[in-house]
């Protein structure tokens, strides 16, 4: 949908496209159970099909000036490039091995450098996996692409995360704005470059008030539990987690709106720009969706399994599910536990792309405006990247997108 507005006195005409958003939780809750389900014969190999389906179900249902995206992608270029990518962890899970028989020291400091090097290897991973997923969508027949270096984008996040972590996370602004600015600078529609005016003030107020507000509580925290008697500090340690998550989570959910907010309104594209609005309180009511939906499913996996193990063995049937009783079940135990830990895993993970993932996507599409879109029309398409095979890295250490 298109808007076009002209004010008084003959100023020039500005168009406002809007973003939507046409998916339902439904539908893709049906395409991941199916997808999670045939993960179980296929040892996991489905996975990259289940990738491919998620991707196309949230590019498709997402229309820009009324065009939709599209994914072209395809599970086998997934496939190859884990199987690439396999070939780098093979050498770091022999050190892994070699280090598991060595001293205490030696052990702790080789564990301390790989942790590194997974760590730099993660944002090189990140920005791979993001140069494929965009050489892979298209709108109105042009190509996304993105260039750049992703050892380069790599080496800026680990030294950028090295200081936050000795700074007590106060240097994270900087750290956003510096990333966000590098990745866009680098990111193409066509023959046409995106561009990023935003900076590190872009989210210093959002990100220090939240700062603030979590440092004083963990420091009364710290306080009561230091003034507390021998007695009575257990109590207190237990309240002090039980008002520090909720308000740990309430303040990573005000950053992430208003730098969802803030951010992705300084992405410009030629004289196309977009507005993005994300409330706090909607991204609180997918969790708290997502919340009561876990443990409604929880509940339900519960009932059945005890339903199954009563009815399949009788060193169940009183309820007792310790490690002990299990084990005396037999075979019929080990599936059981074996299968609700499987069950329960998915739950939590299945539920979490319906409610958080796809929420977070359909708010930001939902209150997106484009305007000036149709300074667009005259983009040259340019030719796939077919030299990436697939996102490596990305897939190997879970951090893909979607």
């Amino acid at each position: 949908m298109t808007i076009t507005t002209e004010g008084p006195w003959s100023l020039p005409r500005i168009s406002c496209a809007l973003v939507q958003f046409s998916g339902k939780r439904g539908e893709l809750f049906g395409r991941l159970l199916r997808g999670y389900l045939l993960m179980i014969p296929t040892l996991g190999l489905y996975r990259f099909w289940l990738t491919t389906t998620k991707r196309r179900f949230y590019w498709q249902n997402t229309m820009i000036g009324g065009d939709r995206l599209e994914y072209t992608g395809s599970a086998i270029q997934l496939l190859v490039g884990f199987l690439f990518a396999l070939g780098v962890f093979l050498p770091i899970y022999l050190v892994f091995f070699y280090l598991s028989f060595q001293s205490g020291t030696v052990t702790t400091i080789g564990y301390g450098a790989a942790a590194l090097l997974l760590w730099f290897l993660s944002g090189y991973a990140i920005y791979r996996g993001r140069d494929f997923r965009l050489s892979r969508t298209l709108w109105r027949g042009v190509r996304f692409d993105q260039k750049g270096s992703a050892v380069g984008y790599a080496v800026r996040r680990f030294f950028w995360s090295l200081l936050v972590l000795a700074t007590a996370g106060l240097a994270f602004p900087f750290m956003a704005g510096n990333l966000w600015r590098y990745r866009y600078d680098n990111t193409w529609f066509g023959d046409r470059r995106f561009s990023f005016t935003g900076s590190w003030k872009t989210v210093a107020w959002p990100f220090y008030r939240a700062w603030l507000v979590l440092a004083v509580c963990v420091g009364i925290a710290v306080l009561a539990f230091g003034a507390a008697s021998a007695g009575t500090q257990g109590a207190v340690a237990t309240l002090s987690v039980l008002i520090l998550i909720p308000v740990g989570l309430l303040c990573f959910l005000y950053y992430r709106s208003r730098e969802t907010t803030r951010m992705f309104s300084a992405v410009r594209l030629g004289e196309a720009a977009l507005s993005v609005e994300v409330k706090a309180r909607s991204l609180l009511g997918q969790y708290l969706l997502y919340g009561v939906c876990l443990l409604g499913a929880l509940i339900v996996l519960g009932i059945v399994g005890l339903v199954i193990a009563q009815a399949f063995d009788a060193n169940l049937q009183g309820g007792d599910f310790s490690p002990a009783t299990i084990a005396r079940a037999g075979w019929i135990g080990v599936v059981l536990g074996a299968g609700g830990y499987l069950a329960t895993l998915s739950a939590f993970t299945l539920l979490g792309e319906v409610f958080i993932d796809c929420g977070f996507w359909m708010l930001v599409a939902r209150n997106a405006v484009i305007t000036n879109l149709e300074s667009l029309a005259d983009v040259r398409a340019t030719a796939e990247d077919k030299s990436l095979a697939g996102e490596g890295l990305a897939d190997a250490l879970n951090v893909g997108s979607f």
